[in-house]
Order: C-alpha cells, then structure tokens, then sequence
C-alpha cells in the first residue's frame, strides 16, 4: 500500500465527560490514484475548555495539499489570539493564512489542492462549522436534517469566477468546471487556477442543546448519492457512530459512488 493508506481506515472516540461519542469511516474510490481524502476527528483540552475537533480534507491532482490542512488547518485556527473572543474572525483568518502558506510552499506542495469542511465544537455546547468546495457539515435537529456549509459549484458561484477572469465549462464530461478543470469553485492550493478560484470560507455556528442530536461531516463521494435526509435517517439508527459512519460509507459505495468516501459521525448526546 502507498505510503501506508489503507483503502479503508475507521475508528471511534469520546469526550473527556463520555457525552459526546464520534466515529469516522474512510474508503478509498475506485479510482487508480491513492486515496486522496484526509480527515481529523478529536478532543483536546486548551486553556481549560474542551475542543471536539473534526474535519474533512477532500484533496485532488494529489494529496499533499489535504495532508497539510490535516496538519495545519484547524491548529492555526485555535492558535489565533482572537478564537475565544471571536471564532469567527479566527477562522477566516486561518483558512487564508493556511491558502497563503500552501501557495507559498507550492513547490513541495505541488500543484493540488482539496476541499475543507471544519467542525469545531466548544465544551459540547456552541458549534462552529467552516467550509471551502463541496465538502459538507450536516447538523440533525430533532431528526431534521440541517445543512451547516454551503457547497461551492461552478455552476452556482460561476459569477465570482467570471469576474475573476475564469470561465466555467462543462466540457470535457457532464460536469460544470473552472475553466473546464477543476470540478468545486472554492478551494486551497490549486496554484495554476488560483486567480480565478476563491478560498475564503462560509462560516456558520449553532447552539448544541437537547434537540441537536448529530452531526455529519463527509467528502463529497456520499453527497453525491445520497441526500442530507437520508444520511440522518441511517445515522440515527445506529448508536455506535463509528458503525454509523461505516454503514453510510457502505451504502454510498452501494449506490456506486466512484469517489473517495469520508464520512464522521458525532453524537452530540449520550
């Protein structure tokens, strides 16, 4: 296997109190490049408060730019002086600091890029979700399904793309492209597409109290197949999160989803 990545990887976690259970499941597409999606799924403890931690990295043309959010992304957003005053201005910063850093590096970094979505969750009660391209935070509200990120597609951003000088083209193949490339309209890295492509988040937050019960993150090899609804649905019916996030991994690829398949599932009550 390259570089150590199996084609499918899962695993599970709690907080520090036990109420809040995550679990993730990862499965390599049926395309012939190594798996190219990263994810981080975590508690940690910072200035006496409890930080649940997850995140999706969708990479393409490679996986250096998703390997570096892994490591980077979410660190940089915490280390901001301003996080615990203003979370949300601390996240912007850090999403276009950590674009610059990439940009910066693309030598070594190549000329990939990848998608991010950010679930930061603070002492179990606010949450904080962030995102760039089509990588998605679903938050379920007494069983209702909630998008909590907003997808960036050409075809619905292709304005700001035009504007920027970039063109959106659906050819080659049936799906709307900058500049007939690159299949998301926000991303980081992708220097030879960086005039024309945007990397500033949509930032967006809610209170967790006894009608949040779940939130899912995943790359876009489940959306793709399946709707917010229904990953709810088959979430809900499974206690244990890392089975959970198995099951709706099982059932994207079930649907014939070609993508790489990355999906955490936290439940936010015991």
């Amino acid at each position: 296997i390259v570089g150590g990545r199996s084609s499918c990887s899962s695993g599970k976690g709690r907080s520090h109190n036990g109420v809040v259970k995550y679990g993730f499941a990862l499965l390599k597409g049926k395309a012939n490049h190594p798996m190219e999606d990263y994810h981080v799924a975590k508690f940690t403890q910072l200035q006496g408060h409890e930080l649940g931690l997850f995140a999706i990295y969708d990479g393409h043309l490679g996986d250096s730019v998703p390997a570096y959010l892994q490591k980077h992304l979410l660190p940089n957003i915490l280390k901001d002086e301003e996080f615990w005053t203003d979370p949300n201005r601390s996240i912007f910063k850090a999403y276009e600091k950590t674009d610059q850093a990439i940009l910066s590096h693309s030598p070594d970094l190549g000329r990939g890029g990848s998608t991010a979505v950010t679930a930061i969750l603070i002492d179990g009660r606010k949450l904080w979700v962030a995102n760039v391209g089509d990588s998605r935070a679903v938050l379920s509200k007494n069983g209702q399904a909630m998008q909590m990120s907003i997808d960036h597609e050409p075809s619905t951003e292709r304005g700001s793309i035009e504007n920027r000088g970039g063109f959106v083209s659906n050819l080659p193949g049936d799906v709307a492209r900058v500049n007939g490339q690159l299949a998301v309209s926000r991303a980081f890295g992708d220097k030879n597409l960086k005039l024309h492509l945007r990397s500033d988040p949509d930032i967006q937050n809610a209170d967790i109290n006894s009608n949040t019960d779940l939130l899912i993150l995943a790359s876009d090899g489940l959306w793709k197949v399946m709707s917010n609804q229904e990953a709810v649905d088959i979430a809900k019916k499974t206690k244990d999160p890392q089975r959970a996030a198995k099951k709706l991994a099982a059932e994207a690829l079930n649907r014939d989803s070609k993508d790489d398949i990355s999906c955490i599932v936290v439940r936010l009550k015991g």
